[in-house]
């Protein structure tokens, strides 16, 4: 049987390959079930958008209920300097040096700026945090990315909250190939769990969503078929799948059948 490597970010390992969104639940209840209907170990919440509802310490209360580990976000950021001082805030109030970096670009589809991207994950690193940046999924932006020296890359399967999948599993796949030694989460635009498990299938170690489970009609029976979605496609790709054929081949030998069967 073929053995797995195991899941790191930025040298802690993880059994769960799912990480998982803490926003848009209809309820901090759904929330919470949701999160542990998932077994997912990570995640991930904004503490820009979290201060200006009024879920204050309880929300809090309940993440921390769950145990898992917290990676907080930028989400909201258009600017260097607001992704700099959130992270900071960050640091302070999560007490970690993970930081998902996100530095929206365009307004129409959510597209990160890769110049700015860059310039603020040279900062960050700069001042210690371990950056994990939400990008696109271009190949020469993701080789900057890690030659800055971020371990762990998060590149977009479609555009926030759209549920399209992964719309061009061509570039996802060179990303894996020419990046083969780098943590490689898709992060965004996954509607479905058979969209988990096609990223998975590609080579990816993980996957990172919110909005698929959130805006499901019950969030926790998708958390759960999600969950199950991230194993299927990793063992698929551990077990590495048959080349593909341009003619038909026979499944069934013809050893043993009687010759006037053979033609």
């Amino acid at each position: 049987m073929q053995t797995d490597m195991p899941f790191t970010v930025y040298g802690e390992q993880f059994d769960s390959r799912l990480l998982i969104g803490s926003a848009l639940y209809p309820s901090p209840e759904v929330m919470q079930q949701s999160l542990l209907a998932s077994q997912a170990q990570i995640v991930t919440v904004s503490l820009r958008r979290q201060n200006s509802v009024s879920a204050g310490d309880d929300f809090w209360q309940l993440i921390k209920d769950t145990g898992l580990r917290v990676l907080p976000n930028t989400a909201g950021c258009h600017s260097v300097k607001e992704v700099v001082t959130l992270a900071q805030m960050c640091r302070e109030v999560f007490a970690t040096d993970w930081i998902k970096l996100e530095l929206i670009g365009d307004e129409y589809n959510l597209q990160p700026d890769p110049i700015a991207l860059l310039e603020a994950t040279e900062i960050l690193i700069k001042q210690g945090f371990k950056v994990l940046p939400y990008c696109t999924d271009d190949l020469v932006v993701c080789q900057r990315l890690a030659d800055l020296g971020c371990e762990v890359l998060m590149p977009w399967g479609a555009p926030i909250g759209t549920g399209k999948g992964l719309l061009n599993p061509y570039n996802l796949q060179t990303i894996r190939e020419r990046l083969p030694n780098h943590t490689l989460i898709v992060d965004a635009g996954l509607g479905l769990p058979s969209h988990a498990v096609q990223a998975l299938e590609l080579g990816y170690d993980a996957v990172l969503l919110n909005s698929a489970i959130a805006g499901a009609g019950c969030p926790v029976t998708m958390a759960s078929a999600f969950h199950h979605a991230v194993v299927a496609g990793r063992a698929a790709y551990v077990a590495q799948a048959m080349p593909e054929k341009e003619v038909a081949a026979p499944s069934t030998p013809t050893m043993g059948m009687p010759f006037w069967h053979q033609n």
